[in-house]
């Protein structure tokens, strides 16, 4: 099963991305900000993708990622905020992230995203997403 550490300071988000995320086979780890994050990721070696928000205290989305490219985090990280600046797009990119997410929280959107950078867990999963998509058009 594909790991996905959720990092946001919103309780709420968290359990959403992660509801999500849940529904289609992913076993979720959650953080409250960046340090947490850097603490569960020296507990847990096989997280494959990373959705993290921006701005959080203690340690903002943007200096985990500083962080987590100076530790070599092998996994991607997607970036879901409500942040749209596009210096702030360009930074995290150049800091690793893979994608960029805008709040508020579309499912499906993040579905196709985690199939992208984390790895689909199964053709099942993949053709329901499909099928939901497709439902949904």
């Amino acid at each position: 099963m594909k790991k996905v550490l959720v990092v946001d300071d919103s309780a709420l988000v968290r359990r959403q991305v992660g509801n999500t995320l849940k529904s289609a086979g992913y076993e979720i780890v959650e953080a409250v900000d960046g340090l947490d994050a850097r603490d569960k990721l020296t507990a847990i070696k096989d997280v494959a993708m990373i959705v993290c928000d921006v701005t959080m205290p203690r340690m903002n989305g943007l200096e985990l990622l500083g962080t987590l490219q100076q530790d070599g985090f092998a996994g991607s990280v997607v970036m879901l905020t409500t942040e749209g600046r596009p210096e702030i797009v360009t930074q995290a990119r150049a800091l690793g992230a893979k994608g960029w997410l805008v709040k508020p929280l579309k499912p499906d959107l993040l579905l196709a995203t985690a199939l992208i950078w984390a790895v689909p867990l199964s053709l099942a999963a993949l053709a329901a997403l499909v099928r939901r998509i497709l439902e949904g058009a």
